[in-house]
């Protein structure tokens, strides 16, 4: 399955969501790419659109490579691939101080994207969170287990695509995965889109003020 591009792939994503709407879900996504994912996933559910801030811990040589991830709401636990870690002997100043940048750049995204607006809270609601794509799954699993403290009643990953070792870790920490795709032989998320170019912060809080409407009689 290739997709024209994110508003493609949110479209379809929507169609497999539809069954979620009656219980009136709140929804969270990944900047950057997951934020045209969900408008359009919040667009079709009538569905109040959050982001929920989550950032790679990376190597301390190949900043790419993630050893884990933080996100907001879960400052102080952050998830950790203990077999990365121990397998390049990362020490644990590293992670602290590495986790502690991170955070600090949490923090401005927060303002920069929610322009004075208080975060949604998913207490006693579906709470469906989604992104453009799942390669190693290690963000998606940090927003998973911040979401969760906020005591929602389901936690729903969606995606239009991800890789099936990692669509299969998730399933041990949401409630429900829903996945379009989700090949063996999975490499890059880009390959799966026709146009798959940068989202930039511009986009983004276009994006979020567009949908301050959804879900306006149902806002937490």
């Amino acid at each position: 399955m290739i997709f024209s591009d994110r508003q493609d792939a949110g479209r379809q994503l929507a169609a497999k969501l539809k069954r979620f709407a009656a219980q009136k879900p709140i929804i969270f996504a990944l900047p950057r790419g997951g934020v045209p994912i969900g408008f359009e996933v919040a667009r079709s559910l009538d569905a109040p659109l959050d982001v929920i801030l989550v950032r790679k811990l990376g190597h301390p040589i190949s900043h790419e490579l993630a050893i884990g991830a933080v996100a907001e709401g879960a400052e102080n636990t952050p998830f950790l691939d203990d077999r990365i870690i121990a397998e390049f002997g990362i020490s644990p100043q590293y992670v602290t101080e590495e986790t502690e940048r991170q955070r600090h750049e949490i923090d401005h995204r927060r303002q920069l994207y929610a322009k004075g607006r208080r975060p949604l809270q998913s207490r006693s609601r579906v709470a469906i969170v989604v992104d453009d794509g799942i390669a190693t799954g290690s963000t998606m699993i940090a927003a998973v287990r911040a979401i969760r403290r906020q005591k929602p009643s389901r936690v729903i990953v969606a995606v239009p695509v991800g890789a099936a070792s990692s669509i299969l870790a998730l399933q041990a920490e949401a409630d429900d995965v829903v996945c379009l795709e989700a090949p063996d032989d999975f490499r890059a998320v880009g390959e799966f889109y026709r146009d798959f170019r940068a989202i930039d912060d511009r986009e983004v809080i276009g994006l979020l003020e567009q949908s301050v409407e959804f879900g306006a009689g149902d806002q937490p």
